[in-house]
């Protein structure tokens, strides 16, 4: 039976002009990231499956690609649930792996500490455009702080990221904070049980509107009143660090002390450093789905695209369930794989600093002249020239409109005895 040549559903193969896309912005977020102070770590990509199915990564836990046990331990006739022949699984997001890492190794890391992680991450999700089993994820992460500035810091680095790879594309920073969202469900009459069920449907505001959201809510057992109440909250105040101080106001006496002037100064500090370049809105119906968040969230949407390119928020709680202590965190992870889309869907081209040449040679050529083009090959690069030498194709004309399309902006056929440009 012959091999399958395509990937595994949901997989994909990168020819070489999407991986050079990829590894330009790769470059790019890590020159920004370090540039902030951000250090590069490194996790495995399988994960205790305990630590997967811990309800903190949301829906993505039911999208776990699950390991089976190893010899002895595989036993199958023993087994009567599916969680006795898995002991791990393939890491779904960066997170939840980052977060056993500070927890494994805090006493040797320094205090905050500034974390750069890039990496695969696989989900079993229904496959699309845009959308596969296996994709990286850009994140970083602050460890130790619990003030504002690693918000603000978060945000001034990843939209730095942004203006950089995409100069041409307007973007907006979505910000909202899971305490103030918790004290509008009380404030309309949600029972505090059922406060992330509430979130789930609210969540769907973009795709479904005001109107569906308040349908949903209904038939799932609420009032009409405590629906309308709610979202009647949200067209109440401005989308402005004044419209948080207002909601603020509004939520007095259910809302902890001091949250609201808290979002407000993020938002009053990232603006007055950044100075301006992008939106950035304060949106009562951010939820973000992650269960781990505790406070501040954001996500980033970009012009020409409908869904965001960078999302994250603090999260508290998760180093504690792995210590029993727990520690201030604070992370954005940038899309990259959309990022990666826009750009292939723009027709972006590789900035090169250097130029770029093919040397194509005759068949048949001698060993002694394709060693004299090979050491001025040599010589080329080491003048900072990327230099491809290949021999020529019957089909000379079709391998050089190839190499034109791969970036090659100089293609010389090398003779038996010359180098001629054409």
């Amino acid at each position: 039976m012959a091999l399958k040549k395509k990937p595994v559903t949901g997989m994909k193969d990168i020819l070489p002009q999407e991986m050079q896309i990829r590894d330009y912005v790769l470059n790019q977020i890590k020159e920004t990231y370090r540039g902030f102070g951000f250090s590069s770590i490194e996790t495995p990509c399988v994960e205790h499956i305990e630590n997967l199915l811990s309800k903190q990564g949301g829906d993505n836990e039911k999208l776990i690609f699950k390991v089976l046990k190893r010899g002895e331990k595989l036993n199958l006739e023993a087994a009567e649930t599916e969680n006795d022949l898995a002991d791990s699984g393939l890491r779904y997001d960066l997170t939840l792996p980052l977060s056993r890492y500070y927890s494994n190794n805090a006493a040797n890391l320094p205090s905050p500490f500034k974390a750069l992680q890039i990496g695969s991450v696989w989900r079993a999700d229904r496959p699309q455009k845009g959308r596969y089993r296996q994709f990286v994820q850009c994140d970083i992460d602050i460890f130790g702080d619990a003030t504002s500035q690693a918000e603000i810091e978060l945000v001034l680095a990843t939209t730095t990221a942004l203006k950089k790879i995409c100069p041409n594309n307007q973007f907006e920073v979505r910000i909202n904070d899971r305490k103030i969202l918790r004290a509008m469900a009380v404030y309309s009459g949600f029972p505090e049980e059922d406060i992330e069920k509430v979130f789930i449907t609210v969540d769907k505001m973009d795709k479904i509107g005001v109107d569906g959201v308040r349908a949903e809510l209904v038939e799932n057992g609420y009032s009409e009143e405590t629906a309308d109440k709610y979202l009647e909250l949200m067209g109440q105040v401005t989308n402005d660090a004044d419209g948080v101080r207002r909601m603020g106001e509004i939520l007095s006496g259910v809302l902890e002390d001091g949250a609201a002037e808290n979002l407000a100064e993020i938002m009053d500090t990232v603006m007055s450093v950044s100075g301006g370049g992008f939106g950035l809105k304060f949106d009562p119906t951010l939820v973000r789905g992650m269960g781990y968040y505790t406070g501040t969230i954001f996500e980033v949407a970009m012009e020409g695209f409908g869904g965001s390119v960078a999302g994250g928020g603090r999260y508290d709680k998760m180093v504690g369930r792995f210590t029993g202590m727990d520690t201030p965190a604070c992370g954005f992870s940038i899309g990259f794989e959309r990022i990666v889309g826009i750009l292939m869907d723009a027709g972006f081209v590789v900035p090169e600093k250097n130029a770029r040449e093919a040397w194509m040679y005759e068949k048949g050529m001698g060993m002694e002249r394709l060693s004299e083009i090979l050491k001025e090959a040599m010589a080329a690069r080491a003048e900072g020239k990327t230099v491809l030498v290949t021999q020529m194709n019957k089909n000379k004309k079709f391998q050089k409109e190839q190499l034109a399309a791969d970036g090659y902006e100089e293609i010389v056929d090398c003779y038996r005895n010359s180098i001629m440009e054409l």
